[in-house]
């Protein structure tokens, strides 16, 4: 019988070595969690037992861990797309409201960094346009981590801020919108045909930190498919050549998926419905002046702690709309 050959195909090994880890993981978390309610129920019994009333903080932060651990793997058994276990390719684009919406735009950048590192996840910046004031105007990032692209399929769409702006002298609120693609990072070599002919290849120089080698060479790499429209970008290789493999590697996950959604139906699944960077279209929106109030347009879900979600605390938001896809995208609500 043939030994199987992944072991001796880097990416296949390294995707199963994930898989592998994550399984663990599951199981850990899983004995901790039948740990987790055998002591919490035993500290009860001891609290009855005894009628001893300083047993009840401790008691409330076991339930609370219990609860907590439970949503997680709760959350994790819902991730069950075809890519859900990929990394994650997501891209901010500033849309209506200038130099606001660029610096709503790092805000999101921020948000997205913060909430992969606490899941213990990477983040590599593909491509960054920087705002002519502050912010920026569009940046594409790489999350690398077990279902990063299950997770962060919940952001795709358009984000609306309401807040005062500190680049308004009247002291006037204002409202700006972000739009977010994610796509997954698909690792495999795909078998898509691609026409050089059907390709514009531009290059250009990169922006923001990266060193003297990078900000004075013409690196970056823009390709456009020309028959679809699809565009994609890096810029944070050091070789031209680099860029250039790691945008055709974007560009065949593109078209790849583009060639599985045969409908509508499908397409939403994958990428997600693309809508206008602007009034009337976003999924979430922040509200930060005269309340503060963060609410999922499309499950209802809320907080009134917008630092907190601001600060990368998205895991109710990503957890509601895994349900809601669940139910068939039922139960929705609308501003």
């Amino acid at each position: 019988m043939e030994e199987p050959d992944f072991w001796d195909n880097p990416e296949k090994s390294n995707g199963y070595m994930k898989e592998l880890k994550g399984l663990k993981a599951d199981i850990e978390d899983f004995n901790k969690l039948e740990k987790d309610k055998a002591d919490a129920e035993e500290f009860i019994e001891m609290a009855y037992e005894e009628n001893d009333e300083s047993l009840i903080p401790e008691i409330g932060q076991l339930v609370d861990n219990f609860e907590a651990l439970f949503e997680k793997l709760q959350m994790e058994t819902l991730l069950s797309g075809e890519y859900d276990k990929c990394n994650a390719i997501l891209t901010l684009h500033a849309g209506a409201g200038g130099t606001e919406s660029c610096d709503w735009a790092s805000m999101l950048l921020r948000m997205y960094t913060r909430w992969a590192n606490s899941k213990g996840f990477t983040v590599e910046t593909l491509d960054l346009l920087e705002g002519d004031e502050a912010g920026v105007k569009s940046v594409t990032i790489q999350v690398n981590g077990l279902n990063a692209y299950g997770y962060l399929k919940s952001e795709h769409g358009v984000h609306r801020l309401v807040r005062i702006s500190p680049f308004n002298a009247a002291g006037k609120r204002q409202t700006s919108f972000v739009s977010c693609d994610v796509m997954p990072d698909i690792e495999e070599d795909l078998d898509v045909d691609i026409n050089e002919d059907d390709l514009r290849i531009d290059t250009y120089r990169s922006s923001g930190a990266g060193g003297q080698h990078i900000n004075k060479t013409s690196s970056a790499i823009r390709i456009t498919h020309i028959p679809t429209g699809t565009v994609v970008q890096c810029q944070n290789e050091r070789s031209q050549h680099q860029n250039k493999d790691k945008a055709m590697q974007m560009l065949k996950a593109k078209l790849f998926l583009l060639k599985q959604a045969e409908n509508a139906a499908k397409t939403a699944d994958i990428r997600g419905e693309v809508m206008e960077n602007g009034w009337g279209s976003q999924i979430r929106s922040y509200v930060l002046q005269p309340y503060t109030m963060v609410k999922d347009n499309r499950t209802g879900e809320e907080s009134g702690n917008a630092q907190a979600v601001l600060d990368g605390d998205l895991d109710r938001f990503m957890g509601a709309y895994l349900k809601w896809l669940s139910l068939g995208k039922k139960g929705t609500t609308e501003e």
